[in-house]
């Protein structure tokens, strides 16, 4: 079942929840509800938001991932199910003893799933993808040469214009850009949890004070998804873009109900990155580096629509 993204925006938004449903009260607004089971992601972008416990009891037993956000619409922090897997205990044990060069090939696999990707986008907006797929054909185990670097450097100018930078704190496209990487963060990490696995245990993102490194190894072939809709979102109108505008929050969200190849089936984005992790726990489990399947396409045209926001 396609699960939902919804987005909370409306300011002084009353959430609670009664008989297996989201109950949303805004000032002036018709009382909504929205079932339980359907929820995949909440995403609260507003400061005046309250909740009710249950909220957050029944949505985490759903699975469901609760995102807030901060005075800058970007996500400050999300609350993930801890509910166990039935050989978490299994999983864990594979997942903490993963020798080296399962886990360099994992990153490998990543890395170039990540550039086929990239060379996708700019093949649709550019024309051609200047390389990065014969570079993607050349990444070795562990990425010892950082193609991964290499291509960005090639990628982000063709993409968005030579004056571009990437800046996780600049406004304008990078702003949207951090937006949409979050917000599949948080799916990844969603994902990984409910299949059994540590999210802060990566296999290749290391640093101590990050608890969600797997999810940012899982997250790098999604990664151009996002530069997809971003790309569409700033060459469909003459402002600049702004998270500010709930328009544009809402096109981000929207990702989740595009629909992808993932191990040469057609996915939601949502499910696809739950197949993704699933075949993460089986690789770790398995010493097995062909288990793990990624991304093969951008966004299919399938006409499917976008959830609205409340």
């Amino acid at each position: 079942m396609l699960k939902k993204t919804i987005e909370i925006a409306t300011p002084g938004t009353r959430l609670s929840v009664a008989h297996r449903q989201l109950v949303i009260d805004r000032p002036e607004q018709p009382r909504a509800s929205v079932p339980i089971e359907d929820l995949g992601v909440l995403v609260v972008d507003d400061a005046r938001a309250s909740y009710t416990q249950a909220v957050f009891i029944e949505c985490l037993a759903a699975g469901a991932t609760i995102m807030v956000t901060g005075r800058d619409h970007l996500p400050a922090g999300m609350m993930l199910p801890m509910e166990g897997h039935h050989v978490l205990t299994e999983r864990h044990r594979a997942q903490a003893q993963a020798s080296a060069p399962l886990s360099k090939r994992l990153w490998q696999a990543l890395v170039a799933a990540k550039l086929r990707q990239q060379g996708r986008l700019l093949t649709l907006t550019q024309g051609e993808d200047w390389g990065l797929a014969a570079m993607a054909d050349r990444v070795r185990s562990g990425d010892p040469e950082n193609l991964e670097a290499q291509g960005a450097q090639r990628y982000w100018p063709k993409l968005f214009g030579r004056d571009f930078r990437r800046d996780r704190e600049a406004e304008g496209i990078n702003a949207l850009l951090n937006y949409g990487y979050a917000v599949i963060r948080a799916a990844c990490a969603r994902a990984l949890v409910a299949s059994g696995l540590i999210p802060s245990l990566g296999v290749w993102h290391r640093n101590r004070s990050n608890p969600f490194c797997l999810a940012d190894d899982l997250l790098e072939p999604w990664r151009p998804i996002v530069d997809w809709k971003v790309h569409g979102i700033v060459s469909g109108g003459d402002d600049e873009p702004s998270l500010a505008d709930r328009a544009t929050r809402a096109a981000l969200l929207s990702i989740f109900n595009e629909t992808v190849l993932v191990g040469g089936r057609q996915w939601p984005v949502l499910l696809g990155i739950g197949q993704s992790a699933a075949s993460l726990a089986k690789a770790l489990t398995q010493n097995d580096r062909a288990a793990l399947i990624v991304p093969e396409s951008l966004p299919l045209d399938l006409g499917l629509p976008a959830d609205g926001t409340a």
